[in-house]
């Protein structure tokens, strides 16, 4: 019996000259680009994985996608060896990242132009590893912050220039009541300020930090814990004395004492922020063993807020983490939290028991 002759009916393809490969090459490159600009990220987010990129391929000297294992352990191993650790995450991030993006948009068109099954060079045995953990930052306690804004209150009083150094204090009671960050802060316009939304009014963050390079993210942050009485007073009572037009569109909720070629009021800057920060803790908190900044004041407000009963939910949108376990490195609790927590289960325990008992 004879074996029947099966003809295959695809088509023959001739193979790939290198002119189609650098074509492919810049057409997967401008799809990375215009794929990860759709997902929101950020031009300079953008524009510093392709420069991650270019690296990588003038090293390598071929299309990225034809790049193995080895040929990272050698890459990551010996040419980025002596490179600082951020670089060489960003870097493998960016690669992996890329990967992906061939994965799931181009895996077919390689393998039917050169052959090749695309498949990422990064694995959990040649991966560089993550960061060590950020510094622990245990943020003054109730008391002691207290007494930073109690004695910065009373300088106000005698100081050479009111309207400044009330501006520097509202900027730092908001960090320290609803955990603004001091570049948010700073960026504020005074139509930002919405009285009459929610039970306390709001605050709307239009410039929030964005997870990831993904650009900013706007929330609305409730006038809580105090923070509309600061806000009411320095807009009442202060904000005048700087000698702007409120009406005036982008007017700055937090002015500078400068003024612009055109005669409105700059907008203060955060270093300024900072300096003055620095500089009450120092006369305030003397005991304070290190220095109080804007981010300090962050943890605490979340600290505070988590041991005045306020759910980690909460914090988290009220800070605009995207993360929750962002958030709980934020909390800091008391020293005696474990024990407290302890005791109170003991007693719901022993309160069931009796139950049962009845």
């Amino acid at each position: 019996m004879a074996l029947a002759v099966v003809k295959d009916l695809r088509v023959a393809r001739a193979p790939a000259t290198a002119e189609d490969l650098e074509a492919l090459e810049t057409d997967v490159l401008a799809g990375f680009v215009l794929a990860r600009a759709a997902a929101g990220l950020s031009d300079g987010t953008i524009s510093s994985d392709v420069v991650h990129l270019e690296q990588v391929r003038a090293w390598f000297g071929r299309p990225l996608w034809e790049m193995e294992p080895a040929d990272a352990d050698v890459y990551f191993g010996k040419a980025l060896r002596s490179t600082a650790k951020g670089t060489r995450l960003s870097r493998a991030q960016a690669l992996k990242t890329f990967f992906l993006f061939l994965e799931l948009r181009h895996k077919v068109e390689i393998h039917q132009l050169t052959g090749r099954v695309v498949e990422c060079p990064i694995d959990e045995m040649n991966r560089p590893r993550g960061r060590q953990q950020a510094k622990l930052r245990i943020p003054p306690t109730t008391e002691q912050v207290s007494r930073l804004f109690s004695g910065w209150r009373q300088e106000l009083a005698t100081c050479r220039k009111f309207a400044p150094a009330a501006r520097n204090y509202t900027a730092c009671r908001l960090m320290a009541e609803i955990g603004l960050r001091v570049n948010e802060t700073c960026k504020l316009d005074l139509p930002d300020i919405k009285w009459d939304l929610g039970r306390f009014g709001k605050i709307h963050v239009r410039l929030g930090k964005g997870a990831r390079g993904s650009g900013p993210r706007e929330r609305m942050v409730p006038l809580i814990n105090n923070a509309g009485a600061t806000l009411r007073w320095f807009v009442e009572d202060v904000w005048g004395q700087f000698g702007d037009d409120h009406t005036r569109p982008g007017v700055a909720l937090l002015p500078s004492e400068r003024k612009s070629a055109d005669g409105t009021s700059a907008r203060v800057g955060d270093e300024t922020i900072r300096a003055a920060l620095a500089r009450a803790a120092a006369a305030h908190l003397p005991d304070w063993p290190d220095v109080v900044t804007p981010h300090l004041l962050r943890h605490f407000c979340a600290s505070q807020l988590y041991a005045s009963g306020m759910d980690l939910i909460a914090i988290q949108q009220l800070l605009g983490h995207a993360w929750i376990a962002t958030t709980m490195n934020y909390v800091h609790v008391t020293g005696t939290h474990v024990e407290d927590a302890w005791l109170a289960g003991q007693k719901r325990a022993a309160t069931r028991l009796e139950g049962l008992r009845r």
